[in-house]
């Protein structure tokens, strides 16, 4: 007869506990029903209460007490007994079979539960980024994590909102800026530096700002949020932080169309440090206010718990830390500290 019981576990079980005099009676119901389904099966499969009781990890009494309230619901004998051997009626036998599919699904879930956790990682991971992030940064690594880890399939979302684990079903997301969401674990993968840019072109016709003042001289690119409201520039200044919002020349809710509207020399605009590294050491943008970029931003990946993560979230995340921070996106490693402008 094929095994439809999970492997022990070491350890005691309790698989039933009689219900007090007060419990409702459908919890009461419920209570004799499972105990007792579970050691019928328990016996159907060992062959006899007693190897039952072995595989299950209790009494041999308490397996048979389970069985006799169940027969008692059920108004119905399940097994012949006598001292030599243990068999189902016609009635057990139709019991059985009728309870056989839900105890191998029951089983079959346990099982994925705890391959979740100790197997080989897989299923569904549902990630969020904002836009620029996660177009620049992390879809590009995601080929290489799926060549790693062939069982798990991802789904990307890119939404500069806020993320509602719950509501969307997201699993781990990334974001930029300060986080001061006490409900989710953020864990910083890189520092996130802001730098004023423009294109070379452009530099030698107007120059370039020399103090934050200086910006309101200058066509200014504004990015958008998804409300239409422009984000803020911010600063450091001795210590403290500073925010700037320019008269913009043009603005745009996509962070790359800023940036192709920097590099075709339309004018000045403060982007992340990950957008123009590259840009930056070949010479096709060129920084200012370097000293003013704000040292206390970062980027994080996020994610609700750090208890019972199923693997392919532990995996995932440990993987795009160390790809991250191996791709050196720092443009500045050292601010000289200023004084009022």
């Amino acid at each position: 007869m094929e095994n439809l019981l999970p492997e022990p576990v070491s350890g005691p079980r309790v698989l039933y506990t009689p219900p007090h005099e007060a419990t409702d009676a459908l919890a009461s119901s419920f209570a004799t029903t499972y105990a007792g389904v579970v050691a019928f099966i328990a016996v159907v499969h060992e062959g006899s209460f007693a190897k039952a009781a072995e595989r299950l990890g209790i009494g041999r009494s308490a397996i048979s007490r389970s069985v006799q309230k169940l027969e008692l619901q059920l108004n119905t004998r399940l097994f012949l007994r006598t001292t030599r051997s243990t068999s189902l009626t016609g009635e057990g036998e139709l019991f059985y079979e009728n309870c056989k599919p839900g105890v191998e699904r029951i089983v079959r879930s346990i099982e994925e539960m705890q391959e979740l956790h100790s197997g080989t990682p897989r299923g569904l991971l549902r990630v969020s980024a904002t836009a620029g992030f996660g177009r620049k940064i992390v879809a590009p690594l995601l080929r290489g994590f799926r060549e790693t880890y062939p069982d798990i399939r991802i789904s990307l979302q890119l939404d500069d909102s806020s993320t509602d684990f719950i509501a969307d079903r997201i699993d781990v997301t990334f974001r930029d800026g300060r986080l001061d969401d006490s409900q989710v674990v953020a864990k910083q993968l890189i520092p996130m530096q802001m730098l004023v840019c423009a294109a070379p072109g452009y530099a030698q016709r107007h120059g370039m700002p020399q103090t934050i003042r200086e910006l309101a001289q200058h066509q200014c690119i504004n990015l958008l949020m998804a409300s239409g409201r422009p984000y803020e520039w911010q600063f450091k200044l001795v210590g403290r932080e500073r925010k700037f919002l320019p008269q913009a020349a043009s603005s745009y809710n996509d962070p790359e169309l800023v940036l192709q509207a920097v590099l075709n020399g339309e004018g000045v605009a403060q982007m992340a440090g990950y957008q123009v590294f590259e840009h930056l050491r070949a010479g096709r943008l060129v920084a200012c206010l370097a000293a003013y970029a704000p040292d206390d931003r970062g980027h994080y990946v996020c994610y609700l718990s750090r208890h019972h993560l199923p693997k392919r979230i532990r995996v995932f995340i440990d993987y795009m830390t160390q790809q991250i921070r191996a791709l050196d996106l720092h443009c500045i490693t050292r601010f000289t500290p200023l004084v009022e402008d």
